[in-house]
This record gives C-alpha cells, sequence and structure tokens, in this order.
C-alpha cells in the first residue's frame, strides 16, 4: 500500500491567492490528499454514488446558476449533502456570490470555504498541477540531478566515483545542479517522473578533500533549479576491462523508476575520460532520438550493415 502524502490549505490558498471566506481553523492544520479535483454538479442533481469526499470541490458558473434556480428547500437540501460530506474545502470561481446556507452548513461541518475571481477551467487545471507533485508517489535515492541542454539527467553510481565532481564540471559549463547526494523523485503521471533536492541540503555539494560547497552562493543562483523532470540515468561505474560496453548505440537498454521506464546509459569511468564532455555528449544524443533521429542507425544505413543488425 503506497504511502498517503498530503499538502496544507494554507500553502494552496497562497500559491493561488484565493480569498477565504470561512475557515474552521487555522488553514494549515487542515490537510488536503487527494490529488484529484472535483466539480459537485452530479452530487447537487442527486448523484451522490462514487463521491469521494476527500478531494477538493471546485462550484462554477453553471453549479451556482442551477443552485439560484431552486427552492429555498431545495437547494438548501443539496447544499446540505455537499458540506455533509465534509470535503477538505469548497472553492467558489468567477467572484461567485457564496450562499447563506453554504456559510450556515461550513460552519456547522466544519468544511472551509475560499472564492477567486479566476473562471473554473482555469483554476482546475492549476490546482492539478500543484496536486499532481505535492501529493505524488516519491522515493529518495542516492545520486546526482543536473540539467543539461534542457535535459534532467540522474546520475547515480558507487560512492566515490565521481558524481558530485562531474556536477560540478557541469555547472561550470553552464548547466544547472538540482540535487546532490539525496535526490527526491516524484511520479507525477504514469509517464514522468519530477525529481528535486530534500529543502535542508538544497544547492548544497559535498566534495572530498573540499568539503561543502553551496553551489548558489558559489556559481549564483542561475546554476541551479528546483525541479526537473528525469529524462535519462546515467550509471558511473568503475572501468571493467572484462565487460562489453555498448559502442555503436543501437541498444536502447532502460530502467524502471516507480512504474515508469527511463533511459539509462552506463558509463564506465577512469583516468582521462572528461565525464562532464561525455554527460554533455548523451544529453544531445538523448534530445535527438526523442526527435526521431539515431545516429548509429544512420551511420549503419550508409554502410548498408542497417539489415544485419535488425536480424
Amino acid at each position: 500500500m503506497e504511502k498517503e502524502f498530503s499538502v496544507s490549505l494554507e500553502k494552496i490558498v497562497n500559491q493561488l491567492r484565493l480569498k477565504v471566506a470561512y475557515t474552521p481553523r487555522e488553514l494549515k492544520d487542515i490537510p488536503v490528499v487527494s490529488a484529484d479535483v472535483n466539480r459537485p454538479g452530479l452530487l447537487l442533481a442527486g448523484y451522490t454514488e462514487y463521491f469521494d469526499p476527500k478531494r477538493l470541490q471546485v462550484c462554477g458558473k453553471v453549479e451556482i446558476s442551477y443552485l439560484e434556480e431552486l427552492s429555498e428547500n431545495e437547494r438548501r437540501a443539496h447544499i446540505h449533502t455537499l458540506f455533509a460530506a465534509q470535503p477538505p474545502a469548497v472553492i467558489v470561481t468567477r467572484d461567485l456570490p457564496v450562499f447563506d446556507e453554504m456559510m450556515e452548513f461550513a460552519r456547522q461541518y466544519e468544511v472551509a470555504i475560499l472564492q477567486t475571481a479566476e473562471n473554473t477551467s482555469g483554476l482546475m487545471s492549476t490546482l492539478y498541477s500543484i496536486l499532481s507533485v505535492d501529493l505524488a508517489p516519491r522515493i529518495t535515492r542516492h545520486g546526482v540531478f543536473v540539467e543539461v541542454y534542457g535535459e534532467g539527467i540522474l546520475i547515480l553510481g558507487e560512492s566515490g566515483v565521481g558524481k558530485s565532481e562531474t556536477a560540478i564540471e557541469l555547472v561550470k559549463r553552464g548547466h544547472r545542479l538540482i540535487a546532490d547526494d539525496a535526490v527526491e523523485l516524484r511520479r507525477v503521471s504514469n509517464r514522468t517522473i519530477v525529481g528535486s533536492s530534500p529543502d535542508n541540503i538544497r544547492h548544497f555539494v559535498e566534495l572530498r578533500g573540499i568539503g561543502i560547497l553551496n553551489i548558489a552562493r558559489v556559481f549564483g543562483i542561475g546554476a541551479v533549479k528546483m525541479t526537473e523532470k528525469v529524462d535519462m540515468v546515467i550509471e558511473l561505474e568503475p572501468w571493467d576491462k572484462t565487460k562489453n560496453y555498448s559502442r555503436v548505440g543501437l541498444e536502447n537498454e532502460t530502467t524502471d523508476i516507480m512504474g515508469v521506464t527511463i533511459p539509462l546509459s552506463v558509463i564506465p569511468v577512469r583516468p582521462g575520460r572528461n565525464l562532464a564532455i561525455i554527460l554533455e555528449a548523451a544529453a544531445i544524443n538523448n534530445r535527438q532520438k526523442k526527435m526521431g533521429y539515431n545516429a548509429a542507425q544512420e551511420l549503419l544505413s550508409r554502410l548498408g550493415l542497417d539489415n544485419d543488425f535488425e536480424q
């Protein structure tokens, strides 16, 4: 069973600049645990099956107009059904009016009521993007995470193999550091993993023999980034003479992170190899593959060997 994460309603209110019409307690003490957002139109119309009370409820023009057309007794009954389910909050968009019955039942069932001038679709889109990250399943991996030419590269390898040193060289070459030592990985969708750094060690790098460096202070704020999508994984390992490493690049190795398949490259490390340049080349090559171009396939095609490799 996956661990359930939460985000405080206070964070959502601050990020979206929502107005608080009513709150039963401090917003920081009201948790939101569902990344889904719901419009309660069907519930207000009387269909209560499959309603999830853990979701934030958004009332837009359709819901408010429908309630305005009802008689006072009917409106009261339907609003009571919504607030009796005790969702974390009800958000009214477009600066539409909040009915007196809403305030009454919000106090009775301790449900926060929020307001915004934003349109309903725009608000829900923003809520999805925020909640999908803050409430995503996550793991922490030992490694370094950098952005190279717009590609998020997760660098893995045993301790002392040179991950942090490579990250420093990449930063000097104009790329950006996201995390060192501990990388927090979140599955924000079935196809996307997003990486970031734990708050307490963000922007810090440990170099053996030197100590701790604050990359944002040493190289400037443009040398760091908060989050990035994981586009590929680079695994550094000491050079093994007995191992056959890929020289053509036709094989598409992958690794699995929380059910998402990510391209993988294993890079052997030995003195004299410039890992920063190698990772830059890997990033460019990965971008080309995503755009439909494979240099290895083109070379084999020119040599007339593509059919041999397909067999």
